[in-house]
């Protein structure tokens, strides 16, 4: 068991800042340019035109939703914010786990636990490791209410398989644990036709609130506007009432005119699913490329199979690296930084191992049009911009891990 501590201090972010995610779809430009005059916020939790359109964006992917079970708010952060201050207890983590799963938690105070991910893929403790994390909790005088799980996850990109997805449930379940299930980039898998993916809801269709940040895939990343889902139960029903009591509490609602927007791709119109399907194509082109440049490096890294980022580890690599003054992730976040490197210690791992998560946005090139041009291509591997920067971090790589005096 890994249990983390608030620390006030945050590591800088690295030095290119964060990517500026793909060019903003016109039709949802125009939907955003429409609303622009309309002065009124969303309520909090989100209105009923919003609230019924993602009841019709869950029913598309086998999860029947009435509308009185959804919440909307801006942004991940504030509905685990308010998910958390609801159920009151300590919270469940995979190791490693997307930022910002724990930073909540730690605002409210609550105790936050880290259990290791399995060899398979992220997104998921190993079912041991969260029982006995469990049971480490509770003879600490603590009350483990919540596991965060990933099916499509970030950092690592990987998918958890249905019976490892499984045997979790079954001792989330058994241990009476709320299970959030972050959803958000199950439609960018790299190839819907290999990857199997499987909703806890599924699963635990009383004991699951989903999850899910549409800047992942739907909207632009500029838009913060995120979904819950809650178990049509009576304890489901009041565990959306009281999110949705913190939640008016924090007086943050969504933005009108992008509540409208999002309305819209909600409705996932011809353009907002070809827009995704072609975000999904790329960047698992992208992030097959990076992968094989980082093995061929001599990085451990599991193969990527959704969003746009992998987790690779450079540890096989100790000797050359700490040659060079690189002994802990955030140095080699640092060394890294071009392609939007972020170290393992942001994702609750062990700062003093080399890893480290890359992203196929690093490949899109600076700027709309550059972009747009990784969109619109056959083969995106085949852009000058884009082999340039493979090559580059292929360099890079072979420069940081040659051994000292090597020609």
């Amino acid at each position: 068991m890994q249990r983390t501590a608030p620390d006030p201090q945050r590591e800088p972010e690295p030095g290119p800042g964060s990517p500026t995610g793909l060019p903003v779809l016109p039709e949802l430009a125009a939907r955003l340019a429409a609303a622009a005059g309309r002065t009124a916020p969303e309520p909090p939790g989100g209105g009923p035109p919003l609230r019924s359109a993602a009841c019709g964006y869950w029913e598309r992917r086998g999860l029947f939703t009435a509308a009185d079970r959804v919440l909307a708010a801006p942004g991940t952060a504030a509905l685990l914010l308010a998910l958390y201050a609801a159920a009151d207890g300590s919270v469940l983590l995979p190791r490693p786990c997307a930022e910002e799963y724990a930073p909540p938690a730690h605002l409210l105070g609550l105790p936050v636990h880290l259990a290791p991910v399995p060899a398979e893929s992220g997104g998921v403790p190993d079912p041991f490791a969260l029982l006995e994390t469990v049971r480490r909790a509770r003879l600490h005088g603590e009350t483990p209410r919540v596991l965060v799980l990933s099916v499509a996850d970030d950092p690592t990109g990987t998918c958890p398989p249905p019976e490892q997805l499984h045997e979790v449930c079954e001792a989330a379940a058994g241990e009476g644990l709320w299970v959030i299930s972050d959803e958000s980039r199950r439609d960018l898998l790299h190839d819907p036709h290999d990857t199997v993916l499987l909703s806890p809801a599924e699963i635990l269709p009383a004991e699951v609130v989903v999850l899910s940040d549409l800047r992942a895939a739907l909207v632009p990343a500029s838009w913060p506007v995120a979904l819950a889902r809650f178990p049509a139960t009576d304890r489901g029903a009041a565990l959306r009432s009281a999110t949705l009591a913190a939640l008016t509490a924090l007086h943050t609602p969504l933005a009108g005119p992008v509540a409208c927007a999002v309305t819209h791709a909600l409705g996932e119109p011809e353009s907002v699913r070809a827009r995704t399907a072609t975000a999904a194509r790329v960047h698992g082109t992208l992030a097959a490329a990076l992968h094989h440049t980082l093995t061929a490096a001599g990085a451990v890294c599991r193969p990527p199979h959704s969003g746009s980022h992998l987790y690779a580890d450079l540890d096989p690599l100790r000797r050359p690296l700490a040659a060079r003054g690189i002994t802990e992730s955030a140095a080699l976040e640092r060394e890294l930084a071009p392609w939007f490197a972020r170290g393992g210690h942001r994702f609750g791992d062990d700062p003093g191992a080399l890893r480290v998560r890359l992203g196929a946005e690093a490949l899109l090139g600076a700027g709309t049009q550059l972009r747009q041009r990784v969109l619109d291509a056959p083969d995106p591997l085949a852009l000058p911009h884009v082999r340039e920067a493979l090559t580059t971090l292929s360099r890079e790589l072979a420069a940081l891990t040659e051994p000292a005096g090597g020609g």
